[in-house]
């Protein structure tokens, strides 16, 4: 098969697109023609998007690193949300089912909001969604209030672009409490501000709905994440008010959040590396059952263009098997799906040896 093959799979509504990298055979300049080869696969598969594709001529610039500035509050909104959180969960054993399956729903939801959404769709454009899909996503994304899409995108795109470095705005070698909650707790490092503002973020400047979700996000989010939320099993089942926000509010908005920080946490310190060695990011299975499909961190580094973020699409990962249904009905199309002899190359190239086939 000749190098750089896009092979498209059409149905009446689908499209899967699947990348297939030149054999490791070819790469006879080591790291120099694998960036090369990168950055021409980028071209061919989503011209329109290259800023989720790893730098490594990034370094970090030599010296002590500023110092930190606490934002208090922040400090203390947390603390409040997870106080409330801590007490909701006594408050679970008397809660009516029917709250029960309420919380879990809006779990799921906001959830999809992150990983299909702000993640996989509005980050790394890897597959495309018609409207009704595209406002359900903003409407859940609202729901989970971890930023604006737009915010979330660039803070995105530029972990991905700086892995790791203090340019990433989450840098796992600052320590697990860093990288899961501390960054939100501080300042930016400088150089996050720096090659943040340098990111190419027009294709979500032209987006409308992401801009009017920007616009609107003070209300949307209080209405979305905590007024309705709260109000639901208070007026149609008469679920204490008390009830309702400790445990559908508070307790569900602080699960949501740290099931999400442990991407950028644990699957950066905990776990396996089966495509790269090389990187930070890791295979961690608990994560993904948590982040409903994003706990397969060391392949996603490995290939940020895949609409799966995992070799085996619905293995553990709910997310994938939620776009595939959408797709399945004309909602998402063109889904990007890495080949499996590329998967293998880049095992064989840079692999830990602990990947097992599928």
């Amino acid at each position: 098969m000749p190098a750089h093959m896009l092979q498209e799979i059409s149905g009446s509504y689908t499209t899967t697109t699947t990348i297939t990298a030149p054999p490791p055979e070819g790469l006879q300049n080591g790291r120099q023609n694998l960036e090369k080869t990168a950055h021409h696969l980028e071209e061919d598969i989503r011209p329109e998007m290259k800023e989720d594709i790893y730098d490594p001529s990034y370094q970090d610039a030599k010296g002590p690193p500023p110092k930190l500035e606490y934002v208090w509050r922040n400090i203390i909104l947390m603390a409040l949300l997870h106080v409330g959180a801590l007490y909701g969960i006594t408050l679970v054993p008397s809660c009516k089912y029917h709250t029960w399956i309420w919380a879990y729903f809006c779990y799921v939801f906001s959830a999809l909001g992150i990983t299909a959404g702000a993640h996989r769709l509005w980050s790394h454009r890897t597959y495309k969604a018609r409207l009704p899909l595209r406002v359900f996503l903003i409407l859940a994304n609202t729901m989970a209030f971890q930023n604006d899409v737009y915010e979330w995108a660039r803070d995105h795109r530029a972990h991905h672009k700086f892995s790791d470095t203090h340019a990433d705005p989450h840098n796992s070698r600052r320590g697990f409490f860093f990288s899961h909650v501390g960054w939100l707790l501080v300042r930016k490092h400088p150089a996050v501000k720096e090659k943040g503002a340098l990111l190419d973020m027009s294709d979500l400047k032209a987006e409308k709905l992401v801009m009017f979700q920007r616009r609107y996000y003070i209300p949307g989010l209080l209405l979305m994440c905590f007024i309705l939320p709260t109000l639901v099993p208070w007026y149609f089942w008469g679920e204490t008010f008390q009830h309702s926000l400790f445990v559908a509010t508070f307790l569900r908005y602080a699960v949501v959040l740290n099931a999400t920080w442990l991407v950028n946490s644990a699957a950066h310190l905990y776990g396996y590396r089966p495509y790269d060695k090389n990187i930070q990011s890791r295979e961690n299975i608990l994560v993904s059952m948590g982040a409903v499909g994003e706990g397969f961190h060391n392949y996603h580094h490995a290939f940020p263009y895949d609409y799966s973020a995992s070799e085996y699409r619905w293995h553990i990962n709910f997310t994938t098997f939620f776009i595939d249904c959408m797709a399945a009905i004309g909602l998402a199309y063109d889904r990007k799906k890495v080949s499996k002899a590329s998967i293998l190359a880049r095992i064989k190239r840079t692999g830990d040896g602990s990947h097992k086939s599928s």
